[in-house]
Order: structure tokens, then sequence, then C-alpha cells
């Protein structure tokens, strides 16, 4: 049934509170209010340190059945991976998305639930859990159930969300991202801009972001605001460390994430073998999610889907370099354990907080031959953030695993802009805006970025706390 909102609702002064995001590069959930409207920006679930982690198991400062609609970003699980336990709480509204987006949630949020109860089945099953019985936040069931919800909406058609009128944006993160604009008060004219996360001027398979449009408010992510990727650098990491691995018959690994890291990381390994920089061996790629991922990606390159970059168009043997084996059952996952080296295995997940790629690493990690290459950002409490602050060993499936193999960081293999690519962009914008809020990033990370738009820009620029409420007016 429709919402129906009381006549002094024009009149109210719309907020945003930040439920999520915030000190942190996961969780985002952004509320937007207007008298008793409540559109919900983004509902991604905690990973990392415990302390975070248990949020998700906490009630949100909104019931779920008072949010009115949902707009997503994209379909990262830090972005979109509360929406199963929303709607199971009550939430009934529609989940506004890009056909991309909407795309890979079939693919991510099912696989979730799925790995939630099956890691929750091990934990019963091995007794390592403190919970008896270890529940699963949702299951795949519930997951699935949320998928009805969405309703696409392409880049660059405006649409209505409740009372406010929003339009996404190519955000060049990854397949279907988006930035959103979104118009809070039709009669003033008060706009907001949540950039999403932003990708890079160069990736390899997307085109760039759109720049910012005229708005009295931008949101922008942080993940690297205090960093600089130094692709080239990067690159020839990436490729001394197979060598040296593939010298001494080890095995790589590298933990992915299943969305666009993967396809990133096969672009490079074709890239490295037709330039002979690497030989060609077998290359396991070990996720169901990250294949289902990758025909996507092979779907819209063969396209020329509008988020693909113009040079890779009509290319999709960019992302498949030679030796590509794909490895879809348990059995398949099982039977890579007792072969040697050479070889690559990808697995997800891309910080080695689950999935596959932990059975991979509990066999591998104990052999000074093999090698570990993490490829992105590696959130705090993490095992990819024990690894590269070179723990001595990780606890991983009930048990400790020594860590000898050696451990090889390349961040630059990011599809997050660096800081001065985020800067690039919120120069670009046409106007200046009223407030700019710095969110998803770590403390440093955020506060690093303020201090440069501060200092270039001279804009009003601020970093909010978790829960903190601000007017926007």
């Amino acid at each position: 049934m429709k919402k129906t909102h009381s006549a002094t609702d024009s009149d109210a002064r719309p907020t945003l509170q930040f439920l999520g995001g915030t000190g942190t590069v996961t969780g985002s959930k952004f509320l937007l209010t207007r008298g008793s409207s409540n559109l919900l920006v983004d509902c991604g679930l905690y990973q990392g340190i415990k302390e975070l982690r248990l949020r998700n198991w906490n009630h949100l400062p909104i019931a779920p059945a008072r949010v009115d609609s949902v707009i997503l970003t994209h379909a990262h699980l830090d972005h979109s991976g509360y929406l199963p336990a929303l709607c199971r709480n009550g939430f009934e509204g529609p989940i506004f998305a890009t056909p991309g987006t909407r795309d890979l949630c079939e693919i991510l949020l099912p696989d979730s639930g799925h790995l939630q109860e099956e890691e929750a089945e091990y934990a019963n099953r091995r007794g390592y859990s403190k919970h008896t019985p270890a529940l699963p936040l949702y299951t795949e069931e519930e997951a699935r159930d949320s998928l009805t919800r969405f309703e696409p909406v392409p880049l660059a058609q405006s649409f209505e969300a409740d009372r406010y009128r929003a339009e996404f944006r190519h955000a060049g993160h990854i397949l279907g991202a988006a930035s959103v604009r979104i118009q809070t008060d039709h009669h003033r004219g008060m706009s907001i801009l949540f950039s999403g996360d932003l990708g890079r001027p160069h990736h390899p398979i997307l085109r760039a972001p759109d720049p910012p449009p005229a708005v009295d408010f931008i949101v922008v992510e942080s993940t690297y605001g205090d960093r600089h990727h130094d692709d080239a650098t990067a690159l020839q990491t990436f490729t001394d460390a197979i060598n040296r691995t593939f010298n001494r018959q080890g095995v790589v690994v590298i933990p992915s994430f299943a969305v666009d890291r993967t396809e990133v990381v096969l672009f490079h390994l074709r890239r490295l073998q037709a330039e002979k920089r690497i030989p060609v061996t077998p290359i396991y790629v070990d996720s169901p999610m990250a294949l289902a991922a990758l025909k996507l990606y092979q779907t819209a390159l063969v396209a020329g889907d509008p988020s693909v970059a113009h040079d890779v168009a009509g290319k999709p043997e960019t992302i498949e370099p030679s030796g590509l084996a794909e490895v879809k059952t348990v059995e398949e996952s099982i039977a890579l354990n007792p072969l040697g080296g050479p070889m690559i295995i990808v697995a997800a997940s891309g910080m080695a907080t689950g999935g596959r790629v932990l059975h991979h690493l509990a066999n591998r990690l104990p052999d000074e031959r093999n090698a570990v290459i993490l490829v992105g950002y590696q959130a705090e409490g993490t095992r990819g953030r024990s690894l590269i602050d070179g723990a001595l060993s990780v606890k991983m499936l009930g048990r400790y695993i020594p860590v000898r193999a050696e451990t090889v960081n390349v961040p630059a293999f990011s599809v997050h802009a660096d800081q001065g690519e985020l800067l690039h962009w919120l120069k670009q914008a046409e106007q200046e805006p009223r407030a700019i809020f710095i969110v998803h990033g770590d403390p440093a990370a955020a506060e690093a970025l303020r201090d440069r738009i501060v200092s270039e820009l001279r804009w009003n620029a601020v970093v909010p706390h978790y829960l903190e409420r601000v007017r926007l007016d």
C-alpha cells in the first residue's frame, strides 16, 4: 500500500543521517528524511573487525517498515549486503538500481546468504563458534526474496523514489556502478549527490566516472583518500612476485573480490602473457560467484555496454588469459589441493574473510615456495590485513595456520580512485557545493582527503560521525 504524507511534509526540512560508512570503508547506509518520508541510500554489510561486524546484528535506528525506498549505488556487499535482512525485518518498498547492479546482486546476495549458512553449519559441525547454534545473518532464500523488490533504472534516466526525484550517473567502479543525484526538495531545488564508490579514470575495462553535476551537497567516498596508486610499480611488483614463485615451483594464491577485481586481475595476466613477461601456466578461477560475474562482464564487452570503455568494447578476450580454467564444484576445488606449481589460483573473497580462498590459504600458506598476492584494499581486522601486516599465523576455519608463504601487497590494482583522482573528480563539479561529506574510509584516509579539499578547493568539507544527523538547508 502506498504511503500517504501529511500536509506539513512539503515544508519539512530534509535531513541526512549516517547509519554506516563512517570511520570505516564498510556498512554504507545513508538515510534521507523529510517529514514522514524516509529514503535509504545503500544498505551495506559491515566487514572487518569484530566490533564492526557485530553492528550487522543490531537493530537500525529506524524500523525497516518505515523506510519507503532504497537506492543502491552498486552491488558490492559493503553497499548491498544488508538488503536481505532489511526486507526480512519489514521493509516492503522498492529497491532502485541500475540494470547492471540488479544483475550482479542476483549473483552476490544469494551467494552471501549461502556462504553465511555454510559457515554457520561448518562452525556448528566443528564446534568453534561461541554461539550455540551459530546462525547466519540471513539465508540464501531470504536473499532471493529480496531480489523481487528491485526496480532497474538505466543510467541518466530520471525516476521517482517516494517524494524524491533521482538519477543514476556512471561511476566507473564496477559494472553498473553509479553515483546518484537526488533532488530532496521539488520547490526549492535542494539536491545531493552520493558518489558511491568511484572508479579510476583509466580503468582497464570500464569508462571513466561522469563528473559531478551541479548540486547543493556531495557525499563522497574516501577509501584511498590518503594514498596514490603507482600503477607502473604495482604491475612490476605483481609480475616479479609471480615469476619468483614460479621459479621455485610454487603456487600463487590471489584472494580477489568476485566482481571486477577478478576481471582486472585476468586482464593484467593476459597482458603479461602477451608481452611474454610471465609464462603461460594454469590459471584457476575458483569461485562460482566470480565465474558468474565474469560471464556478465564478457556479455557486457560483447554488447558494448554503456559502462564499458570504448577500446575494449566487443573484445571479451580482453579478460581471457591463456590457461584459464573454471572451477565450479566443491569437488573440483578440493582437487586443486594436491597440485603443485607453477600455477595461479584466483578465489574469493578479496579480504580473505570467507569463501573458498580460506581453504586454499590454509593449504598453501605453510609452504614457503608459495605466494599470496593481495590485490586490493584490506580492511582492518580482516585476514588480508593480517597478512599484509606480517602475521606469523592467521586463524581460519577454527585453527591457526602458520604463514611461511611469501605475501605481496599490490593495492594499486584497486578499482577505487586514489586521493588525486578523487580530487580531480571533485574539481570537475559544475558548482561548489554548500558542504561535502566524506565517508567510506578509515579515519586517516577520510581526514587526509578533507584536508586536501579544504586546502585546494576551499570547500566546506566534513567527516561525519556514526549515526550523526545533519540538516540539508
